[in-house]
C-alpha cells in the first residue's frame, strides 16, 4: 500500500504560480512512477503530467506543457507540481497518483494509488 497526501492548493490570480506537493508513505517510493491528474467541475479527470521513478523521464499534457513542471525528491518521498502562468481553465481538484515501475503513462486506469486531492482555483 502507498498513501498519498497532496498539499499546496489555493486561490491564485491568473498569471500567478503555485507549487503542489504530494507526500508518499508506505512502500518504497523509489519504485513508483508518479503522476498528477486534475478534475474540473462537470468534467472528467484528465492527465496533467507524470515522472518516472528515477526522475529521468517526464511527460506533460499539451495544455500545460511549458507552464507546469513535475519533479520528485526520492529522499523525502515527495513529488511536486510547479505551476506557472496559471489560467482560469487550470481551476480543478488536483490529484497525485502512483503506479509501480518506471513507465510514464497517461491513463488514470494504470495508476494504483491516489491521494484525496487539493483544490486549485485561478481567478481571472
Amino acid at each position: 500500500q502507498v498513501q498519498l497526501v497532496e498539499s499546496g492548493g489555493g486561490l491564485v490570480q491568473a498569471g500567478g504560480s503555485l507549487r503542489l506537493s504530494c507526500v508518499a508513505s508506505g512502500r518504497t517510493f523509489r519504485g513508483y512512477a508518479m503522476a498528477w491528474f486534475r478534475q474540473a467541475p462537470g468534467k472528467e479527470r484528465e492527465f496533467v503530467g507524470a515522472i518516472s521513478w528515477s526522475g529521468s523521464r517526464t511527460y506533460y499534457a499539451d495544455s500545460v506543457k511549458g507552464r507546469f513542471t513535475i519533479s520528485r525528491d526520492n529522499d523525502d518521498n515527495t513529488v511536486y507540481l510547479q505551476m506557472n502562468s496559471l489560467k482560469p481553465d487550470d481551476t480543478a481538484v488536483y490529484y497525485c497518483a502512483a503506479r509501480p515501475g518506471q513507465a510514464v503513462l497517461t491513463s488514470e486506469y494504470t495508476y494504483d494509488y491516489w491521494g484525496q486531492g487539493t483544490q486549485v482555483t485561478v481567478s481571472s
